[in-house]
């Protein structure tokens, strides 16, 4: 029997320090944040400041998960209906625009967006033509769900404003502040749509613009960078961008979400960036401290033993209660830290296998099955086991046994009963009970040729109820084959017709040519003459004597009339 031993990797985590300097380019990033500090110093007022509140990253339970609390899903994963469509402008902080300054509004048209700033529906049309169906926020279509869930993937709220970040301690704001700062100011921004002004190659596949063909430009880039519509998308993920929102970073364009991966650490509980400088790494991602926690129950995994399952982390406890089999001897939970025996869907543990009798532990030998019971392999022969027909002897377990019919026999056991070799997969021949390899059976019952006794295997012929190769049944005196052919015998001998009319035909006294014929051929014969019965004529006028009389001249033959003239 074939037993699975089962096991599961076990890893355990400890945080670790990781020092990042930023990435921005240094004096643009200075320079975005001190004009951010000298405009708050202008505007600021009397109020009281006022501090965000956020909840540090040991918050207990799933809280810091983004995730769908029945199922566990990413919110993207899920179709998004709501009655009010996400506003880009909005969710940036950007400055509101207007329909009279964007163009038109997009529900009149049928959309929940439309490209801002174009007012003729055509050039809209034109615009979303280009795009792949799917990809269109028609009213009430799958593509405006998409771009719902697209806005909630490329566009994270928590990247955006600090109100939004849960997990943000406070001594991390201001590096938070700054981040944003920067990002809006040097990387982040809406593209727009124009006609080209003359002949370009696409910034992303590199194919040729026509002049006149629309096109998508982001003010980030000097006006000779374009893009076809359908090319306009995110460098890392290659998803269109959403509402033509990027960021840009090394001359190329991402969403928000993987421009600000690049130049940070994002946890993979909360979703959240991580400004901390101490985070976990584990299963190849990053997590605030805290936020690696058992999918199951929300503990903590931090420097503890963890188990992982379809790509989530599961601590010891869950695993075991999820996870884990029962063993079927003494019905407990086979934990990681026991080995898990199995066969056909059932388990046990290492100790727990034993025979049914005689309670032997049977890990690393030999077994059988009955009635849901395993036994060692001397109790199933004793009980169970069949035996063989060659040898009678039991078949024990392990045994390979060969099978035909109703009957089974060892594997040497299965061997022809005349030459004892073994016949194993090969082809046999069974007889009256006995079973017989190709070779001897051919040797002691297939038909033999009665001229050169070899086994006729195909193609034979039957003379006189005697069996013959076809190559064997010939002439006798010619040795051509005679398959297939008209032919004649003489002394239990065949001839085929020629030689049979030399060697034993009578011949002709007019032609002496031998008189053959198969089945009835005709002739005359008087005293020891013979003729063929077109040679049978007057030798005066040769008019055919068969039937009339005849007069005898010597050797001739002559009709009444002729031998009347020659006696006259």
């Amino acid at each position: 029997m074939l037993l699975k031993v089962q096991s599961c990797d076990v890893f355990q985590v400890q945080p670790v320090l990781v020092k990042k300097q930023p990435k921005f380019p240094t004096r643009e990033r200075h320079m975005a944040i001190r004009r951010k500090k000298s405009t708050a110093m202008v505007t600021s007022t009397a109020k009281p400041a006022t501090t965000t509140t956020t909840t540090t990253a040991a918050a207990a339970g799933g809280e810091q998960r983004k995730t769908c609390q029945s199922c566990k899903c990413p919110r993207e994963a899920h179709a998004i209906y709501q009655q009010q469509t996400t506003n880009v402008h909005e969710r940036l902080g950007f400055k509101l625009v207007s329909p009279a300054d964007s163009g038109v509004e997009a529900r009149d048209l049928g959309y929940t967006w439309v490209p801002p700033g174009v007012r003729a529906s055509s050039r809209i049309n034109r615009y979303f033509e280009q795009l792949p169906e799917e990809a269109v926020p028609r009213l009430g279509s799958e593509g405006a769900c998409s771009r719902e869930r697209q806005i909630a993937y490329q566009l994270p709220k928590q990247d955006l404003s600090l109100e939004h970040c849960k997990h943000l301690e406070v001594q991390h704001e201001a590096s938070f502040e700054d981040f944003v700062t920067a990002r809006n100011e040097i990387a982040l921004d809406i593209a727009y749509i124009k006609d080209a002004p003359y002949d370009e190659h696409c910034a992303h596949c590199d194919n040729e613009i026509a002049a006149g063909e629309l096109v998508v430009a982001a003010p980030k880039f000097v006006e000779s960078v374009m893009w076809h519509p359908k090319c306009f998308s995110c460098s890392t993920c290659n998803s269109l961008l959403v509402d033509l929102t990027y960021c840009v970073h090394d001359d190329k364009i991402y969403c928000e979400r993987h421009y600000a991966e690049m130049l940070k650490p994002r946890c993979a509980g909360c979703d959240e960036l991580i400004f901390s400088g101490e985070y976990t790494k584990a299963m190849d991602k990053d997590w605030h401290s805290g936020h690696f926690c058992c999918w199951q129950c929300d503990e903590s995994l931090t420097g503890q033993r963890y188990v992982i399952r379809d790509d989530h982390p599961y601590c010891i406890k869950c695993y075991e209660n999820v996870f884990a089999n029962t063993c079927e001897e003494c019905n407990k939970i086979i934990g990681i830290d026991s080995k898990d025996l199995s066969y056909k869907d059932k388990h046990w543990h290492e100790a727990c296998f034993l025979c049914f009798k005689c309670h032997l532990s049977l890990v690393d030998k030999q077994f059988g099955a009955k009635a849901d019971k395993i036994y060692c392999g001397n109790c199933y022969d004793s009980q169970f086991a069949s035996r063989c027909d060659g040898c009678g002897e039991v078949f024990r377990a392990g045994t390979k046994k060969m099978e035909y019919k109703t009957r089974q026999w060892h594997e040497n056991c299965f061997c022809c009963c005349v030459c004892k070799t073994a016949i194993g997969t090969k082809s046999f021949i069974p007889r009256e009970q006995e079973i017989y390899c190709a070779g001897c059976y051919e040797e002691k019952f297939a038909t033999r040729c009665i001229k050169c006794n070899k086994v006729i295997t195909s193609g034979g012929v039957t003379y006189k109820n005697e069996p013959w190769h076809r190559e064997c049944f010939t002439c006798t005196h010619c040795n051509i084959t005679l398959a297939g052919q008209r032919f004649t015998s003489r002394d239990e001998k065949p001839y085929c017709a020629e030689c049979f009319g030399e060697l034993f035909a009578k011949r002709c006294t007019a032609c002496v040519k031998p008189i053959t014929g198969i089945g009835g051929t005709r002739f005359i014969s008087f005293e020891d003459r013979h003729w063929h019965h077109d040679c049978f004529v007057c030798a005066s006028c040769k008019a055919s004597l068969v039937g009339r009389g005849f007069i005898t001249d010597g050797p001739d033959i002559l009709c009444p009339d002729c031998a009347k003239q020659k006696l006259m």
